[in-house]
């Protein structure tokens, strides 16, 4: 498996995911099972099956957390001097030239994206466009409302 960009505020959430995953749920799993047990036959057990089942979801996502975390290349880019370059793990103000709506996102790894927080995926088509881009470039990214022109007005490495 190839290395997978990571931002170092993306990698201690996925590692407190898993320290919450070993330590908190997967106990209660156990104790869950151990309970369901203790009430019989486990052909009928409904209970039993269902702790089985969350235990199988929460072993998956441990294996996928320590999987990723292996293959990360965790990028802090507050180490980093401000080139103005869009690279991966930068913050970026674009200016919408169409609209004049002004719009600020990080650029992180495919786990960490969530657009609600304006964190986007390096391989969105926006960031894609992005990447390479300095301050005062202009830029036109295709999104599903056709080709978009931006003006990109800052880049931080925080």
């Amino acid at each position: 498996m190839s290395q997978i960009p990571m931002t170092v505020q993306g990698a201690e959430a996925l590692r407190l995911e898993l320290h919450e995953l070993k330590s908190v749920k997967r106990p209660i799993i156990i104790q869950a099972i151990a309970e369901a047990r203790a009430h019989g036959d486990l052909k009928e057990n409904a209970e039993y099956h269902a702790a089985r089942e969350q235990q199988g979801f929460c072993e998956g996502r441990i294996q996928d957390i320590e999987g990723k975390l292996s293959n990360a290349q965790i990028i802090d880019i507050s180490k980093m001097p401000n080139t103005g370059k869009v690279i991966f793990g930068s913050t970026v103000t674009i200016l919408n030239l169409d609209t004049d709506e002004q719009v600020t996102y990080r650029i992180v790894g495919d786990d960490e994206a969530d657009i609600k927080n304006n964190l986007i995926s390096v391989n969105s088509p926006i960031a894609r466009g992005l990447i390479g881009k300095t301050t005062d470039d202009v830029v036109n990214i295709t999104t599903p409302k056709g080709v978009v022109e931006f003006e990109i007005t800052d880049v931080k490495y925080i």
